[in-house]
């Protein structure tokens, strides 16, 4: 077989390679003019093989590539570096109708006789970057679904953990509430008991004033008892939001004088109570039975806790559309770390357990201040006294009834 002959056969199977790939393959010479291009390239830009022999091959490039593509090639054939020839990239082809797509471009130099020759292979990505977004998409749902996972889990832990902290607070306060009604109920009870044992033995004339120095014991302990009873009573409908607010307008001084009068009850003797005004209003609109309640409550705590002569200072005064009511005494103060339980139900500092009391008082005047739209803010030292301020609207939003 002559040389021509073997010529002529592998040029038939070079050709023959060149129309089979099933990439894009195309050839252009050093000034990318386009010379050869296989079927593959022709239908992956849509266009025939005649329509791009002799066209500019940035005719299949995106607007930047495109218009740059010149001084691609100029800077590779004068510097030699390769940013594509050689090594190959991820670059974005245009169609003949205008449709962008990615593609795999791998460029090749060639020095022949008759000059150079690039030829690029062109792999068509969007199959590939297809599945990618799809694998993507599919990745941040599996995201998204962990982080609500994650955040469901976490809420369930909050809730599991107040839960515990409910049950946790409950078994607090039955605690407090079985230490209180043992000490609360018992004392009295036993005062009760055993006065009524020693009046069976009174049975002379001679010994009257005895009975009835145990008929006055027992009718106090009765008291604590319903005292005690009367708190439970309250809590009980405030928490269940049976005490209603009925607003109207009252006179100031009226309704301070009248609780300063059925507190007297808890002085002892020697105790005395001093009421100031100032530059507070005649009237304000408000729930009378509430606020005497309330300020019964503070006035009693205050003389309960000073000493048998101990001061009691009762004070007024305006502030804009509010007015503020102050219970001050010197007795024994609260203990700085029991001040944020204070308002706890059936909590009592650690230097009041030799006083009588439920733990419940300041519990019922925070809730009675809530009913009133009202503040209430305490400070105290102790071995010094308290200071309890009543805050509240000279009349309340909501409106009013005379």
């Amino acid at each position: 077989m002559t040389n021509d002959r073997l010529s002529q056969d592998e040029s038939l199977r070079l050709k023959a390679l060149f129309e089979m790939a099933t990439d894009g393959i195309i050839t252009m010479n050093k000034y990318g003019v386009i010379e050869n291009v296989n079927r593959a390239a022709g239908e992956l830009f849509g266009y025939t093989p005649d329509e791009l022999r002799g066209q500019k091959v940035n005719i299949l490039m995106a607007e930047y590539d495109r218009t740059h593509h010149d001084e691609y090639l100029e800077r590779y054939q004068r510097t030699h570096v390769p940013h594509i020839i050689g090594i190959g990239r991820e670059v974005t082809g245009r169609c003949k109708d205008g449709r962008e797509f990615p593609l795999r471009l791998a460029v090749s130099e060639v020095r022949l006789d008759s000059g150079i020759l690039y030829t690029g292979m062109l792999h068509d990505l969007s199959s590939f970057k297809l599945a990618q977004k799809r694998v993507e998409d599919l990745n941040r749902n599996l995201e998204d679904k962990v982080r609500e996972r994650t955040a469901e889990l976490r809420r369930r832990e909050e809730d599991l953990r107040l839960a515990l902290g409910k049950e946790r607070e409950l078994n607090e306060l039955k605690s407090r509430f079985l230490s209180m009604a043992s000490h609360e109920f018992k004392t009295p009870l036993s005062t009760v008991l055993s006065s009524i044992e020693l009046i069976e033995l009174y049975r002379d004339s001679a010994q009257q004033p005895k009975r009835e120095r145990h008929i006055h014991r027992i009718k106090d302990a009765v008291g604590q008892l319903i005292e005690i009873l009367n708190d439970f009573l309250s809590l009980s409908q405030l928490e269940q939001g049976e005490v209603p607010f009925r607003p109207q307008t009252v006179n100031l001084r009226s309704i301070l004088s009248s609780s300063i009068e059925s507190s007297e009850g808890q002085f002892s003797e020697g105790q005395e109570i001093s009421l100031r005004v100032d530059r507070a209003p005649d009237n304000i609109v408000t729930d009378p039975k509430l606020l005497r309640h309330a300020l019964i409550n503070l006035i009693s705590n205050a003389a309960k806790y000073s000493p048998g002569d101990g001061r009691i200072e009762v004070g007024v005064s305006g502030e804009a559309d509010r007015v503020s009511i102050s219970v001050r005494d010197y007795g024994i103060g609260i203990p700085e770390e029991d001040q944020a339980y204070l308002f706890d139900r059936f909590f009592r500092a650690r230097n009041v357990e030799n006083i009588k009391g439920s733990g419940l008082g300041l519990n019922i005047v925070s809730h009675y201040t809530k009913l009133l739209h009202g503040e209430l803010e305490f400070t105290s030292e102790l071995g010094t006294g308290s200071t309890f301020t009543l805050r509240l609207p000279i009349q309340p939003d909501h409106g009013t009834t005379d």
